[in-house]
Order: C-alpha cells, then structure tokens, then sequence
C-alpha cells in the first residue's frame, strides 16, 4: 500500500484510484444544485471515510475534487483526517461528468502521482468504477454492482506505468467501502 505523496511502497508500474462519493447532501429549498450543502449525516460520515483511510493507509498523493459545494464540504472533512502532504485541485470537469468525461482528466495525470483520488458525483463515479473494475474482490464487486452509495469509496489497483494507459476492465477493484460499515 502507498502512503504519502512518494509513491513508495506501490510498484513501479502500478497506480491506485480512489474514488469518494460526495457524503450525504440536503436539497434546501431555492439553492441550486451546484451548491447544495452537506446534509447532518453527511457532516458526520466523511470524517468517518477520512479515518479509514487514514487507518488503512489508503492515501492520495494527488486529489482532484469537483468544485460543487458538497463535494468541497465532502474533501474537507475527509482532508482534516488524513495528516499526511498531498496536493489537491479543485476539477470543475468533475461536477455532474460522465465516466468518459472523468476518465479523460484522470488520463492527464503525470505518472509521477500513484494514487489518485477523485471526489465526484453519480452516475459518473458509479460508472466509472463499473467500467474500470475488470476484475476483484467478489464481495466488492457485488457491493458496487448493487449501488454507490453517497460516501462510499472504491479502491481500484491497476499495474500499469501511467494513467495514460487506464482502459476499461483494466483495473482490480480492491475493496469498496460505504460509510455504513464504518460506524
């Protein structure tokens, strides 16, 4: 497992995506969509993610968030849980992106980031993960199958020497994760 924004302890010719879910959000009357807030439940279930991830050393060196205001509030709390450097951008192509469109700004990736963590919405996140599973961990791949859940994170190993060459069916879905189960 990788930690921190070296790359170690990931081959070489490996790269790992993580992918969140923006936490629980309300629909408060009047606001739009694009900056609709975090719900109670999902002020509470993003630093959970944030701790697991921490815990199992499920660390980005890079993040690319959608600039919507529940995915901003989502990358927060998860961010103040993890204590180790990264670098983050916020990615308004994320917001509201089809899985193509969001595997095309995951291809632009310099080789030298290892873990990518993109934090966005459904369907896209679903689908993407979908798309790119090629294989895992059965219960895994069931749980994600079923449905995405707002929170969740997928954890997709790829032994490839770049993001560039991230193609369809070509990642191993190592675990998936809902909030859920971390309470």
């Amino acid at each position: 497992m990788e930690s921190g924004a070296s790359g170690s302890g990931l081959d070489r010719d490996a790269r790992r995506l993580l992918l969140l879910r923006h936490a629980k959000s309300a629909w408060p009357d009047g606001v739009a969509d694009h900056e609709r807030p975090l719900a109670e439940r999902g002020r509470k279930a993003a630093p959970l993610v944030g701790e697991y991830m921490a815990r199992e050393g499920v660390i980005p060196s890079l993040a690319l968030v959608s600039d919507a205001r529940r995915t901003q509030e989502t990358w927060a709390l998860v961010r103040n849980e993890i204590l180790s450097p990264l670098i983050c951008h916020d990615c308004p192509a994320i917001y509201e992106a089809s899985a193509t469109a969001i595997l095309a700004e995951l291809r632009r990736i310099e080789p030298e980031f290892r873990t990518v963590l993109i934090v966005g919405h459904n369907p896209g996140l679903h689908d993407l993960a979908l798309t790119l599973a090629g294989s895992g961990n059965a219960e895994a791949m069931q749980a994600i199958a079923d449905k995405y859940p707002t929170g969740a994170l997928a954890v997709i190993d790829f032994a490839l020497p770049s993001w560039q060459a991230v193609s369809p069916g070509s990642g191993f879905l190592e675990r998936f994760v809902k909030p859920r189960s971390l309470r």
